[in-house]
């Protein structure tokens, strides 16, 4: 389905994503996993097409996509929708408008000119807000909504791409526990419901424990990690993150059990 092969890209003096080599025969909720400047947001944004990667190849369905230009990018970027950990909303158009610009990449220039969408489009945009729960801010300003429910309406909008890939690049790194697991219930049935190959960056352990069928984790731009949930040990979190025996899961935890636990009393010296 996917295979990433030797992929690497190089800004300047600084190799950000090292010779990563991915295969992937189905689909699945994968988590990535690693220190800030890791590579992970690198290799997203590579396979969305953001990027254009300085050396090997990203393969779907036997398709090359690294080689792809013009118009046969664009439909790889419809395929592959992209969920940003600041949403990238439009702040003052409706929410409603804000999905409908999941469909621009098959749309005429005159239309997205003119702001003018099918019927069935609108119909359809209002019905993947009312399966994430928010049919009911459908007409209010995108910027009137809080964190969790604009991240939900850009899942909405990914969605409306109708993608064979959704990426999720810290999808609940600014949001609160409340709204992460929402937003993180949300991407997990796009997999269970839809059949589509999640992959997301997260920041925390429990959050890929939790919701990934896959870990992979990342360190100075390579993969050190590649297992299943249960193989995610204390000791291979503190190799991915470099980290020595001081190392604790509760502080990346965004359980809310973890952050209502009170904190062990510092012991006297």
């Amino acid at each position: 389905m996917l295979n990433i092969e030797n992929l690497t890209k190089i800004f300047g003096a600084n190799t950000a994503v090292d010779n990563v080599s991915i295969k992937v025969d189905k689909p699945m909720m994968i988590g990535v996993i690693g220190a800030s400047g890791a590579g992970k947001s690198t290799m997203l944004r590579m396979l969305n097409r953001l990027e254009d990667a300085s050396s090997g190849r990203i393969l779907f369905d036997g398709q090359d996509v690294t080689s792809l230009q013009g118009a046969d990018k664009r439909r790889w970027q419809a395929d592959c929708a992209m969920i940003f950990q600041q949403f990238n909303l439009v702040p003052r158009m409706d929410v409603v408008s804000n999905v409908l610009h999941g469909t621009l990449n098959k749309r005429s220039t005159t239309a997205t000119l003119f702001n003018l969408y099918p019927t069935s489009d609108i119909h359809r945009a209002l019905d993947i807000l009312e399966r994430l729960g928010i049919a009911g801010h459908a007409a209010k300003r995108a910027e009137a909504l809080s964190g969790g429910q604009q991240q939900r309406v850009a899942i909405a909008r990914a969605v409306m791409q109708d993608p064979k890939i959704v990426l999720a690049d810290e999808p609940i790194a600014s949001l609160d526990p409340m709204n992460a697991q929402i937003v993180m219930d949300d991407l997990r049935r796009l997999h269970d419901e839809d059949g589509r190959l999640v992959i997301a960056n997260l920041h925390t352990l429990d959050t890929a424990r939790r919701y990934c069928d896959r870990v992979i984790g990342m360190r100075h731009g390579r993969v050190v990690f590649d297992g299943t949930p249960d193989q995610l040990t204390t000791g291979a979190a503190r190799d991915i993150y470099g980290a020595d025996a001081s190392f604790s899961e509760a502080a990346t935890s965004t359980s809310i059990e973890a952050l209502n636990t009170p904190r062990p009393a510092a012991v006297p010296a």
